[in-house]
């Protein structure tokens, strides 16, 4: 499977409230309206500018702070099909996970783009492209693989019970 993507380029220790502010948490429930503030405090462009299939690239402990799940789904609904980061915060890690979004890690690839390129992601392969360049990441796990397929944990859950049924 390949993956082709717009760069959104950020550095070190993006936090949860950073990626969706904190102040929205009890007030905004629908994914739609959380896309709309995603990045909101860190980059006012970001909700009117990203385009579906687009890749945010970050240094280390991109995720970091508290673990609240409405931090993937903004960036997942604005159309984020990967994260590519030097270093993830656990939790953030496995909730982009089970929200279906692909997270990679990629020692250094965060001062190998600029934002706006487009880097193509090969993950039958393990390879990233950028620049003309290729980087190598190793191989997801065959569980994980298919819980991004089915579109998350809880698509993943369902489709095996209707399997048992």
């Amino acid at each position: 499977m390949k993956l082709v993507g717009r760069v959104w380029k950020y550095g070190d220790n993006v936090n949860t409230d950073q990626i969706f502010p904190g102040k929205y948490t009890y007030t905004i429930t629908d994914p739609a309206e959380m896309a709309k503030h995603a990045m909101e405090d860190l980059d006012p462009d970001f909700a009117k500018n990203v385009q579906k299939g687009d890749i945010i690239v970050a240094g280390k402990n991109f995720g970091c702070g508290s673990s609240r799940e409405q931090a993937v789904t903004a960036l997942k609904v604005a159309g984020i099909s990967t994260i590519i980061a030097d270093s993830f915060a656990r939790i953030y890690f496995r909730n982009l996970i089970n929200e279906g979004v692909l997270a990679l890690t990629i020692p250094g690839f965060s001062n190998m783009v600029e934002k706006g390129d487009k880097i193509e992601i090969d993950l039958d392969n393990g390879k990233v492209i950028a620049k003309g360049k290729t980087f190598d990441f190793p191989p997801l796990l065959p569980k994980m693989q298919e819980i991004l397929q089915a579109g998350g944990l809880i698509e993943y859950v369902k489709k095996r019970l209707e399997k048992a049924l």
